[in-house]
């Protein structure tokens, strides 16, 4: 500005410096991805956590699926109702003492109850997403959709994509619940 009142528009941009603002430190990213990430940041975090554990999860329910199926001729819908039961305890553990761990711990048996009730409907999507396949679109076409390709395609890409993104949403607002959330509603008799 000059002194007349006027706004001179060909002069330089005063540094950050030189206004009393601190520039960002170096390597740091300002702007809408360091917000995003300052905002996300925890659940990114736990979101890698309970991939991980999934990952192992799903390694365990993918060995045993096809080992029962292959090896042992175990009908596709009860060895993978088996398989993802014995994935659910080792998610459940992984999860627990991991995943959330920093979250407020209630009844073993409670979180334990609510973990499977939730895991049961994710199995009840991944075996809906599986008979789909194999018997509704199967009768249609026998030679693409009853074989074992078939079956780890609907179970594990389709049924395993929806199962966790809800068991994901599930288990973070029902079973391990955010440090006090409990105590809060607790003390406000007015709720």
């Amino acid at each position: 500005m000059s002194g007349t009142g006027q706004v001179n528009r060909y002069a330089r941009p005063v540094p950050a410096t030189a206004t009393g603002d601190q520039p960002s430190p170096p390597g740091t990213r300002a702007g809408p991805l360091r917000s995003l990430l300052d905002r996300f940041g925890h659940l990114i975090h736990e979101m890698s956590k309970f991939a991980t554990v999934g990952g192992i999860a799903f390694v365990v329910d993918f060995a045993l699926f096809n080992y029962a199926t292959t090896g042992l001729g175990i009908e596709p819908l009860t060895a993978k109702a088996v398989s993802t039961v014995i994935a659910a305890s080792v998610a459940f553990v992984g999860n627990r003492f991991w995943t959330w761990r920093h979250r407020e711990r209630s009844n073993p048996a409670r979180e334990y109850l609510l973990f499977f009730f939730f895991n049961a409907v994710g199995l009840g999507i991944g075996l809906a997403c599986l008979a789909i396949s194999r018997y509704g679109l199967g009768a249609v076409w026998p030679e693409v959709f009853q074989t074992p390709l078939a079956d780890n395609l609907a179970s594990y890409i389709v049924g395993t994509g929806l199962g966790t993104l809800f068991r994901f949403w599930s288990y973070r607002r029902f079973v391990f619940v955010a440090a006090g959330t409990r105590d809060t509603t607790r003390k406000d008799p007015g709720r």
